[in-house]
């Protein structure tokens, strides 16, 4: 029992926004307002009800002719100048059934009032003092009317300038505008704030006025109230799922994105060590592809950083191998007896110093390409042409002895990348091509059409007539520092780097090289392929 108590309060503290969660704050302070802009809006509409308002005028419009029609004929009857009787009117809202909550006021042609419905029916207001202690100010009745106050406000500012002017007339202006033959009907307020119905209808034999009756209905406030109180259950309801809508946008929102933070800034202080990041990939939403990119982007910031210290540990393993070469010649050459030893090891020394030239040269283009890459800008350009250009280059070098041929079986070979770094891969190709081929070899490069879903894309073939690579090599040739070079290659000439570089170059553009061999029917080896795959340029 206990642990499951426990679970359920577990469970609960999970669904509570934690005091510091900005998000979750932002999610129920939005809702909140929204939701009481509606309240208000609501409770305002009530006010401004037209219906409820015009329903009360026409029934008070229809017992108010009917009373000034009766004044009347009785003004009129034995007397050829009529005028209103003022026993007559009190007899007549004597005989009336006026309900309490509605009041009848006859008014002569001076505007003085000569018959009220209360005074006859002994309807009086009585004040009741508070009791001993309590607050003579009223403090409470304040409070408790502020926010009516705050709803009158709200509401007026939805009424029309022709409506709030009628709201604040009194029953004077009313009387002599009825005196004046109008029909006077509408809304206005008392001194004490209550909203008063009220119709003002000219008692009118002939054609000469001789007075006034106004009836009035003070439960308008009552009815709102009413309907203020019948709206109350639907606003909790709406107050309680807005709240349970915060909460669960809290939880599905706010909480996994504090915990994507939290994994974040856990990953900062981790000082590389592998920080595994929260896995929403069973959510199909914006959050669930926020968590894919944070997690991707640390696996690719991770493997970059086992990159950098693999490159170090490569560096300093490359570097120590010419540099103990150097140190156990240096030490060597004060023991060498005669000149032809001594010329040996300074000979040894001068080649592993080229070495070293060629090994930092190198180390410093590998560590600056992604760098050069993501500086440059990508723009279609003639890969053929390049090619073309590459071809004509080498052939008209002396001392290059290995011609070039190149052939192009596409009629568009555009590609989308930069022409710098492309032009590298194709040269360090080429050169290890001409390094491996034979006297009297060529170097082919070919450019043809590919198909790789769901680009189109450009292959260049670079074959040799080499005595081609072990099958063992074809990946490995791609590795770092990695060098295998035919017999009479000079020493310290080639780093390692240069298909590394390719590979890397090529990844950059979103394709790839690929290592093979040539081979003829009988499975001879004819010579090395490397093959690079680009996505082509769209066509214009």
């Amino acid at each position: 029992m206990r642990e499951t108590v426990r679970r359920v309060r577990a469970f609960l503290r999970g669904l509570t926004p934690r005091a510091s969660s900005r998000l979750a704050q932002w999610i129920l302070m939005a809702n909140f307002v929204a939701l009481g802009v509606l309240v208000l809006g609501m409770l305002a509409l009530t006010e401004t009800r037209q219906g409820l308002v015009n329903a009360k005028l026409d029934s008070l419009r229809s017992q108010g002719e009917l009373i000034a029609n009766v004044l009347a004929e009785g003004a009129s009857v034995g007397s050829p100048a009529p005028a209103l009787r003022n026993s007559d009117a009190r007899a007549l809202l004597r005989q009336l059934y006026v309900p309490a909550e509605a009041r009848v006021l006859v008014f002569d042609k001076g505007g003085a009032m000569v018959a009220d419905s209360h005074l006859l029916a002994d309807v009086f207001e009585t004040t009741v003092l508070p009791p001993a202690g309590a607050d003579p100010d009223g403090a409470a009745e304040t409070a408790r009317s502020l926010p009516l106050r705050l709803l009158d406000g709200f509401a007026n500012i939805l009424r029309s300038p022709e409506e709030r002017l009628a709201l604040n007339r009194d029953l004077q202006d009313e009387v002599r505008q009825a005196i004046a033959g109008e029909i006077i009907a509408g809304v206005r307020r008392e001194s004490d704030g209550r909203r008063v119905v009220s119709v003002s209808i000219p008692i009118q034999p002939v054609r000469a006025i001789i007075g006034v009756v106004t009836i009035e209905s003070y439960d308008l406030d009552r009815l709102i109230d009413a309907d203020r109180q019948a709206l109350l259950p639907f606003m909790l309801i709406a107050a309680l799922v807005t709240a349970m809508s915060s909460l669960a946008l809290t939880v599905f929102i706010a909480r996994p994105i504090r915990r994507l933070a939290r994994a974040a800034h856990e990953a900062r202080r981790a000082g590389g060590r592998r920080v595994k990041m929260p896995d929403l990939r069973a959510r199909k939403d914006e959050i669930g592809e926020l968590g894919v990119a944070l997690s991707e982007m640390t696996d690719a910031l991770y493997d970059r950083l086992d990159a950098i210290e693999s490159f170090a540990a490569d560096v300093a393993h490359e570097l120590k191998n010419p540099l103990t070469s150097i140190r156990s010649a240096a030490e060597t050459l004060p023991k060498a007896k005669d000149d032809v030893r001594r010329d040996r090891l300074l000979a040894v020394i001068t080649a592993d110093v080229t070495r070293l030239d060629r090994l930092i040269t190198d180390i410093s283009r590998a560590s600056r390409v992604d760098a050069e890459l993501a500086r440059e800008d990508v723009s279609p350009f003639d890969l053929g042409g390049l090619l073309q250009s590459l071809a004509e280059t080498y052939n008209d070098t002396p001392a290059n002895s290995t011609p070039v041929i190149f052939e192009s079986q596409v009629r568009n070979s555009h590609v989308l990348g930069r022409e710098g770094p492309l032009g590298q891969v194709f040269r360090n190709l080429i050169d290890n091509a001409i390094t491996f081929s034979p006297v009297g070899g060529k170097v082919y490069v070919t450019a043809m059409r590919g198909q790789r879903e769901p680009h189109t894309t450009l292959l260049i073939t670079v074959d040799d007539d080499g005595p081609g690579i072990p099958a063992d090599n074809l990946e490995a040739v791609f590795d770092r520092f990695y060098t295998e070079r035919p017999a009479g290659a000079a020493f310290g000439t080639h780093s390692g780097l240069g298909l590394a570089i390719s590979r890397q170059i090529a990844k950059a553009h979103g394709g790839r090289i690929t290592a093979s061999n040539r081979l003829d029917a009988t499975g001879a080896c004819l010579g090395a392929r490397f093959t690079v795959e680009l996505p082509a340029a769209p066509a214009h």
